[in-house]
């Protein structure tokens, strides 16, 4: 029977095709993600353990902590004459003190070079040799004096810099020029993933990111002979209570753990994608079995009447799909692997270089691939194997059409409409829930997608009859004929249309949710802010200098300048966050609406609170709240008004000069500027000017605020359309495959056709048809369950509805079909009428 299943694989390897592309593809694309994790885990791991490679022992130091009275005790980092210790053991060879933090360096045009947030400055600590042994320098020397600066070649060559220029750089302090004495390669993580690194001379680095004297962390190397663990033991006891030690072994194993972790997340991610196409993909297999198997009832029939029992017809279709499913999947691994090679180019073309290191096709891979692709199909093939072991011999070889008997379907259309109403009601459940209802939502789906599959063939038929008479009117004949070849097998038009349902039900869905969310975030961000003006450091999640704010105030044709800084207080033991703002400039800068009392009440020292948190702790204007700020000392806050914003303020506002008088190193996380003039060139000028033209300090307008967030929510939106593409692909395969083996199916009726006068344009017509029917049947479906389940994971938002995109989708399937058909029109216009009609 194996012989007999490898001989139908190979008479039907034209009809096959589809089947082996459609697994290839996900199995492609599961591999391919594990291939590029995994080879870009051991090459992270490399460079991690690398990094570590001459440090025996790391030391590490928390800083200082706050203690009740508002002081901070402990020492701001590492003390130098701690590592003055640490050097005097017999086993130290050398002793590196380091301390980092974000530098931006601008190019000749002022712009920062490289991502913000992994832009960073460190200090040059050379050894008794003069070299540091974190960097090798290709060029000159370190920074030994204070104006001196090295950079990381990369750097140095998008900005065009050589040794002995002078480099702008920036932190979130005023911008300063440094001469650059020299070019140095590196491992670090954040340069190969497109930052930049500058070398400050020791003290430098100290000054601008913690303390003279002090270190954030310290390398240790040993003498030949010294163990790390015995290094470690001899230093632990010179370390204070706010410092740990660790060998550099420890903290690459520590390191690999971290990269392992976040590339199982990312692996995560990805491979629910591939899922996705390899389910659309099970469709496509069934149809293609399901099509097969009815082609060659009389065939399995004739098995039977010669002995060959329904287990061993069974094990012959199942023998197939799996030789189909090993083929596909060995395709697809090495697909797979020629994906993750690309898409490792790819990062290193974008300046996102990858570490050196081997490709890395793991046995885990190879398993997951094959089991993968012959697992799908078997699945999908197990029902049309069960069903043909049904068929008797006598019955099978009398007909070659036996429709599905209406027991059968009924019992069908009953499950599927309860499974269908099973699944609207969840997600209205779930919709209704006051928590988060978005797993529940996501079993109503489903179970209402599960729902609507079995029920396709049953609205097929309504759906397609009322686009009958338009086809008819516009076509003629080719309509007519393309409407009911579409109803006619309404279980195949079903699977056909199953593909496109599930791919355009995760596209609209996920639009409907990202253009509602982006919209309202736009709306909500833009029409409050009155400033022309938002000052942000470049990198994300980074506060500015409070020197950034004395310098807007005084700069030429400023009106206001409202800081929001972050800080936190206490009330009754919990710790509340609260946004700092100036009272005189807060009008001019932001719409802020009071419910109760005004806005003035914060210039003379009252707190303003939000109205949820207003109704949550029972406040109102005038009643008193108890706090503590961070520094330990308490007072009694008088609430002046109860607001509501749609811009980002914590639940309570307070001046921030206030704020600043208890925490002098409190957050600045923006500053909004309103200029005498409104937004102009020349305006946006003097702000960056009185920042003195700092690459590190980003200055957006209102417009450039709206791209911001639309842009987050446009590069998610895109990648969702790149991954869930690969779902639609399939799809068209789908299509292509239904209607070539139509064709193969109904040739004597498409000879007898052409017999009574149909010619070859209108026959090519009907099967164009006919794909579109099917194609926009599944896309409209797909569309509406969509734009309900968006609803569902929206609750309390106002739907926006993107037609014109809705209508791109509906283009798209028209175009999906048209393409699909194709191949099938052509072959079925070029059968010779003669042969057609003799076909059995």
């Amino acid at each position: 029977m194996f012989r007999t299943a490898l001989r139908n694989v190979l008479a039907h390897k034209a009809r096959l095709l589809m089947t082996v592309l459609a697994v290839m593809l996900g199995v492609a694309f599961a591999s391919g993600t594990l291939v590029f994790t995994d080879t870009l885990s051991k090459a992270l791991s490399g460079q991690s353990a690398k990094s570590y490679s001459g440090e025996a022992v790391s030391i590490t130091s928390s800083g200082q902590t706050g203690i009740d009275d508002g002081q901070k005790e402990g020492d701001p980092g590492i003390a130098q004459k701690t590592l003055d210790k640490v050097t005097t053991l017999p086993g130290v060879q050398s002793v590196s003190g380091r301390v980092s933090g974000f530098a931006g360096v601008g190019d000749e045009n002022g712009k920062l070079i490289g991502s913000g947030w992994i832009n960073k400055g460190a200090n040059f600590a050379p050894a008794k040799d003069g070299k540091d042994p974190r960097y090798a320098l290709v060029e000159g020397a370190g920074p030994t004096q204070a104006d001196q600066i090295a950079l990381d070649r990369e750097t140095a060559i998008r900005g065009k810099y050589a040794v002995g220029d002078l480099v702008r750089v920036a932190t979130n302090a005023p911008v300063r020029e440094f001469t650059l004495t020299g070019i140095f390669t590196t491992e670090d993580g954040g340069v190969n993933a497109g930052g930049s690194l500058v070398l400050f001379e020791t003290k430098v680095a100290q000054e601008l990111y913690l303390k003279p004297g002090f270190f954030t962390e310290a390398s240790v190397s040993a003498r030949t002979g010294t163990s790390a663990e015995q290094l470690l033991a001899d230093i632990k006891p010179l370390l204070g209570k706010d410092s740990e030690a660790r060998t550099g072994a420890a903290l690459a194993a520590e390191q690999d753990k971290n990269i392992k972790q976040i590339m199982s997340v990312i692996n995560r991610g990805l491979l629910i994608f591939a899922g996705v196409a390899l389910f659309v993909g099970i469709f496509l297999i069934y149809n293609t079995f399901t099509m097969l198997v009815a082609q060659r009832t009389r065939e399995l029939a004739l098995l039977r009447a010669v002995g060959a029992h329904r287990g061993q017809v069974k094990r012959l279709v199942l023998a197939e799909a799996a030789v189909v499913g090993v083929i596909s999947s060995l395709i697809g691994l090495a697909a797979g692997v020629g994906l993750a090679v690309v898409t490792r180019s790819a990062m290193n073309l974008f300046a996102a270089k990858m570490p050196a290191g081997p490709l890395v096709v793991a046995p885990k891979t190879v398993v997951v691939a094959l089991v993968l692709g012959v697992l799908v199909t078997m699945i999908a093939a197990w029902l049309p194997a069960r069903r043909t072991t049904k068929i008797s011999p006598v019955a099978a070889m009398g007909s070659t059409h036996l429709p599905a008997t209406p027991k059968s379907l009924l019992v069908r259309n009953l499950i599927g409409s309860v499974l269908a109403l099973v699944g609207i009601g969840v997600v209205m459940f779930g919709e209704g829930q006051k928590s988060d209802g978005s797993k529940t939502i996501a079993a109503g789906a489903f179970f209402l997608l599960i729902g609507l599959f079995v029920l396709l063939p049953m609205l097929s038929r309504p759906v397609i009859a009322a686009v009958r008479p338009l086809l008819e009117k516009v076509f003629g004949v080719a309509g007519k004929l393309a409407a009911q070849n579409a109803v006619r097998n309404p279980r195949r038009t079903a699977v056909t249309a199953a593909s496109l349902t599930i791919g355009l039900t995760l596209v609209t869905s996920m639009t409907v949710i990202g253009i509602t969310v982006g919209q309202v975030i736009d709306k909500n961000t833009t029409r409050s802010i009155q400033a022309d003006y938002r000052v942000t450091m470049a990198g994300e999640g980074m506060n500015l200098d409070a020197s950034v704010l004395p310098a807007l105030e005084k700069a030429k044709g400023v009106a206001a300048v409202s800081p929001m800084s972050s800080d936190y207080f206490k009330v009754g033991g919990e710790l509340f966050p609260v946004t700092g703002i100036s009272p005189s400039a807060l009008p001019k800068v932001l719409t802020v609406k009071t419910t109760s009392g005004d806005l003035a009440a914060l210039g003379r020292g009252k707190l303003m609170v939000s109205e949820k948190q207003a109704v949550k702790r029972g406040l109102k204007v005038g009643s008193s709240l108890d706090v503590e700020y961070g520094d330990g000392r308490k007072a009694a806050l008088q609430v002046g008004a109860l607001f509501h914003s749609e811009y980002e303020l914590e639940d309570y506002v307070l001046d921030h000069k206030i704020l600043a008088a208890h925490n002098e190193s409190q957050r600045l996380r923006e500053v909004l500027v309103k200029t005498d003039g409104g937004a102009s060139e020349a305006s946006r000028q003097a702000v960056v000017n009185a920042l003195g033209q700092s690459p590190a300090i980003k200055v957006a307008g209102k417009a450039e605020i709206r791209a911001e967030m639309g842009g987050v929510v446009n590069m998610a939106l895109n990648i969702m359309y790149g991954l869930l593409g690969m779902a639609l692909i399939i799809a068209v395969l789908g299509v292509v495959n239904t209607l070539a083996m139509s064709v193969y199916e109904r040739q004597q009726e498409i000879g007898l056709l052409r017999a009574v006068g149909l010619d070859p344009g209108r026959v090519k017509n009907m099967v164009r048809l006919e794909a579109v029917v099917i194609s926009l049947f599944g896309a409209l479906l797909g569309i509406s369950v969509g734009v309900f389940l968006a609803w569902g994971f929206l609750p309390g938002y106002e739907l926006v509805i993107p037609f014109g995109r809705i209508g791109i989708f509906v283009l798209l399937a028209s175009l999906v079909g048209v393409l699909a058909a194709m191949w099938p029109a052509r072959s079925a216009a070029r059968l010779n009428m003669l042969t057609a009609i003799k076909t059995e």
